[in-house]
């Protein structure tokens, strides 16, 4: 995949701040490795790639909370539009953690607050302080939860590539790679070559890509990477809403 990236035109992080999706539509797609360099070879022509210190593929980590009883995980299971998810996202290159909340409301619409999560190590097993006194405002503002009752569930690994259409209405993430550990059952998977692509664009503008996926059979499908890993490392948790995602996901890894 790194070949194929080479042949991109870079842009960087300070260009892609000109970039403001004000009627921003969000949609998921599911594929594997083989078919992603497929869609990398078309979309050359319309599309940077993302650098920063010369490197195009980018290391993450997330950790997400939740309570004892799965609740923000129950809540996205039995449906319900209107809920929460907190995470620690970092980014690992660069160095950068930040605790966030995500809400997604009633008509679809998904916000995203955050704020610096200062001593945060992707690399350590340091429990991190929801209550401590500098994430006390943030939460109180931006979580329905009491943090005193959240705790650690599942943690991500995967490495991303963001591309960006040339003409700066859209940006088109691209995640590898993907493994969870469960920190309640120790439970671990890894999700082979499968691939999700997320697309964050201008609804009004047109998109290069979607013809594309359409001409590789690469159609939307949802993907919370909280809620698939916590189905997938915990064994105790209902799945009924999850299991034609999960099936899917199986077959594509070839019943692995």
């Amino acid at each position: 995949m790194k070949d194929i990236l080479s042949h991109y035109e870079p842009i960087t992080l300070d260009e892609m701040k000109d970039i403001r999706l004000m009627n921003r539509i969000d949609t998921k797609f599911v594929t594997t490795v083989p078919v992603l360099k497929q869609l990398l070879l078309m979309a050359q022509e319309d599309y940077y790639v993302q650098e920063t210190d010369h490197e195009r593929i980018s290391p993450y980590h997330t950790v997400y909370f939740d309570t004892d009883d799965c609740e923000m995980y129950r809540v996205h299971e039995t449906g319900h539009t209107n809920r929460q998810k907190l995470r620690i996202r970092s980014y690992v290159s660069a160095g950068l953690s930040f605790l966030e909340v995500k809400t997604k409301n009633n008509h679809g619409r998904t916000k995203k607050k955050r704020m610096t999560a200062d001593g945060f190590n992707p690399e350590d097993c340091l429990i991190f302080d929801l209550q401590s006194f500098m994430y006390k405002d943030f939460l109180h503002t931006h979580l329905r939860y009491d943090p005193a009752m959240l705790k650690e569930q599942v943690e991500n690994r995967f490495d991303r590539v963001t591309l960006v259409n040339k003409g700066k209405t859209e940006r088109l993430t691209i995640d590898t790679n993907l493994r969870f550990h469960n920190f309640v059952t120790e439970g671990r998977r890894s999700m082979g070559d499968i691939v999700i692509i997320e697309l964050k664009r201008d609804g009004l503008m047109p998109s290069p890509i979607l013809d594309k996926l359409l001409d590789l059979r690469i159609f939307p499908h949802g993907f919370s990477k909280y809620c698939i890993g916590s189905a997938l490392t915990n064994e105790a948790l209902r799945r009924n809403r999850f299991k034609p995602r999960l099936h899917s996901i199986e077959r594509m890894l070839g019943g692995e």
